[in-house]
C-alpha cells in the first residue's frame, strides 16, 4: 500500500517548482489533494496531470488574504471531512540589499511568508486539535538559520516560521500531532526569478546557484520521507546545507564567510 493512501494533503504553493513536485509524489503515494496558489489555470494543470485527478480539487488562495482562510478551511472540510497534512509551501523570495529594500515590501513579504503560513495553520489546527490527528509541514529554507547579503527580509520570514512552529510542535505534541519544517538549500525552480526588489519588482533572473541545484523532484522526494517518518526537520540541497552546520557551531567563522559575499542584485 502506498504510504499516504487516503490522506487528505492541502497543500499552498501547488502551481509550480517544489510545490508541483510535492502534488505529484503525494498523489503517486494514495493521496487526495487540496491544490491551492493564486493560479486557479496553473493548479488545473497540475491537477490534471496527477493519477486520479477527479479525487483532487483546485482551490485558489492568496496567502496575503487570511481573511479569507476560515472559509476556505470550511470548504475543504465539507468536502473531505478532515485535513490530515497541511503543506505551507508557498511563499517569496527577495533580491535587494536591507538598506534599499522598502518598509511596504517587506510588510508584504512577511505577510505572505509568515503570517499567511501562521493563519491557515491556524484555521486548519482546531479540525486536527479536535480528531488528535495531523501533521502541520512548513517548506522554509536553510535561510531559517542563516542570513546573506539580499535575503533580510526573507530569511527574517523564515527564522520566524522556526521559532513559531518550533514552539507549536512542543503544544501539540501531547494531542498527536506533528509538526515537521523541511529546509532546502538552492533548488532549481523560478524562486529567484519570482523573487522581489527594492521596490516589489520581480527580479526577473535565474540565479546561477539555483541553476545548479537540486531538482524539485529531489527536494519532495526528501520532503515525502521526511512526513511518512515524522521527522521534526530535515535539511535538504547541496553543500549550502553545511552553512547550518558552520553558524551553529564555528560562528565566527561563519561570519567572515558570509562578509566576504557580494551582492550586485544579479547573482
Amino acid at each position: 500500500m502506498a504510504q499516504f493512501t487516503g490522506k487528505v494533503v492541502w497543500l499552498t504553493g501547488a502551481s509550480s517548482g517544489i510545490g508541483e513536485a510535492l502534488a505529484a509524489g503525494f498523489a503517486a503515494e494514495g493521496a487526495q489533494l487540496v491544490l491551492s496558489s493564486r493560479r486557479r489555470e496553473e493548479l488545473e494543470r497540475v491537477r490534471r496531470s496527477l493519477p486520479r485527478a477527479d479525487e483532487h480539487i483546485s482551490l485558489p488562495l492568496d496567502l496575503a488574504q487570511a481573511a479569507t482562510f476560515p472559509a476556505l478551511a470550511a470548504q475543504v472540510l465539507q468536502k473531505f471531512g478532515r485535513v490530515d497534512i497541511l503543506v505551507n509551501n508557498g511563499g517569496v523570495s527577495q533580491r535587494a540589499l536591507a538598506a534599499d529594500m522598502q518598509l511596504e515590501v517587506e510588510r508584504a513579504m512577511m505577510e505572505v511568508n509568515y503570517f499567511g503560513t501562521v493563519a491557515l495553520t491556524k484555521a486548519v489546527l482546531p479540525s486536527m486539535l479536535a480528531r488528535r490527528v495531523g501533521h502541520v509541514v512548513v517548506i522554509s529554507s536553510v535561510m531559517g538559520y542563516v542570513g546573506v547579503p539580499g535575503r533580510s527580509t526573507y530569511a527574517a520570514s523564515k527564522h520566524a516560521l522556526h521559532g513559531y512552529f518550533d514552539t507549536l510542535r512542543a503544544e501539540v505534541h501531547a494531542a498527536g500531532l506533528n509538526v515537521t519544517l523541511v529546509c532546502p538549500g538552492y533548488v532549481l525552480t523560478q524562486v529567484s526569478a519570482n523573487a522581489l526588489g527594492a521596490h516589489g519588482e520581480k527580479h526577473g533572473v535565474t540565479d546561477a546557484t539555483h541553476q545548479r541545484g537540486i531538482t524539485a523532484e529531489h527536494c519532495a522526494t526528501a520532503t515525502l520521507r521526511a512526513i511518512a517518518r515524522g521527522k521534526e526537520e530535515i535539511a535538504v540541497g547541496g553543500i549550502e546545507t553545511w552553512a547550518i552546520t558552520l553558524k551553529r557551531f564555528l560562528p565566527s567563522v561563519y561570519a567572515r564567510v558570509i562578509r566576504r559575499m557580494k551582492f550586485n542584485g544579479k547573482r
